[in-house]
């Protein structure tokens, strides 16, 4: 099977199956196989894969066909300016949450943050990025075990200074530990909601999806506790559901904070929320 008959037979196969992007999937795909950048599919189009090479591509074509995402495949995302290891223990980093780290990073530069929290690290993303961004010291939690090894991997791959912290929320942060900016992407979908995703966001890690029957239990836990955390005038910063502004900007209110902003996605959808402390 040559280079451009593996790419029109995982094309229209994906396409078949109704999964987004199809084209660039296969092409990622072959990339992997053959650990060839994409410019060279397009120059070596007419060269044949080995047996061994065809066979892995049409095994993982099978399993994208199932919903699996591509990134458990090549067990790689790329996020900000880091390459992150990630497999079915974690959410995989997406777009959408740069624009979180984006709004961090410029609050961190104009308060001069020394310290910064990041809650449901999950891959480590959001703190790595962070870490490697700013001058502040990165601390990050998560409930899951494995999640966090995955995110020490990262953290050493991109040679990133992140304390990591296994615990829910807050859970194992000495009480005497004050931080100039709390960060969380936390699980925000609705329980009943989750059967309604894509074969392939189901496949991720239902604890880093599931927010409560409202999707909110996270944001009330998250403000509930975070005053305790924040230095006097300190910032929390999550990033929220397309629909959640209206929501977590009362319990936010509810629970004493103030000076509150939105920032918007990169398709125009409200995305993170900007609060100070009282």
């Amino acid at each position: 099977m040559r280079i451009e008959e593996a790419i029109n037979l995982g094309k229209e196969n994906l396409k078949k199956e109704n999964i987004e992007d199809a084209l660039l999937k296969t092409r990622l795909l072959l990339c992997y196989i053959l650990d060839k950048p994409k410019e060279y599919l397009i120059i070596n189009n007419k060269e044949s894969l080995s047996k061994e090479q065809e066979e892995i591509f049409l095994e993982y074509l099978e399993k994208l066909k199932s919903g699996h995402p591509l990134q458990h495949i090549t067990h790689k995302q790329f996020f900000r300016n880091c390459e992150l290891y990630v497999d079915e223990n974690v959410l995989i980093p997406r777009a959408d949450t740069e624009v979180l780290v984006e709004e961090v990073v410029k609050l961190a530069r104009t308060v001069d943050a020394s310290s910064i929290l990041d809650l449901c690290t999950g891959s480590g993303a959001i703190g790595i990025a962070l870490s490697k961004e700013t001058n502040a010291e990165i601390v990050a939690t998560d409930i899951s075990k494995k999640a966090l090894e995955i995110a020490e991997k990262n953290s050493k791959l991109n040679k990133a200074e992140v304390k990591f912290i296994q615990g829910n929320l807050f859970e194992n942060i000495p009480k005497e530990n004050k931080f100039d900016i709390i960060v969380s992407n936390p699980p925000y979908i609705e329980t009943k909601t989750i059967e309604t995703l894509s074969e392939e966001v189901k496949k991720e890690p239902k604890l880093a999806l599931d927010g409560g029957i409202d999707g909110l239990y996270f944001y009330r836990e998250i403000a509930k506790q975070a005053i305790s955390f924040l230095k006097i005038n300190g910032y929390l910063a999550l990033e929220i559901g397309y629909n959640q502004k209206t929501l977590v900007t009362k319990i936010l209110l509810e629970n004493n904070f103030m000076e509150i902003s939105t920032i918007k996605d990169f398709s125009g959808n409200d995305r993170v929320i900007i609060a100070k402390s009282s």
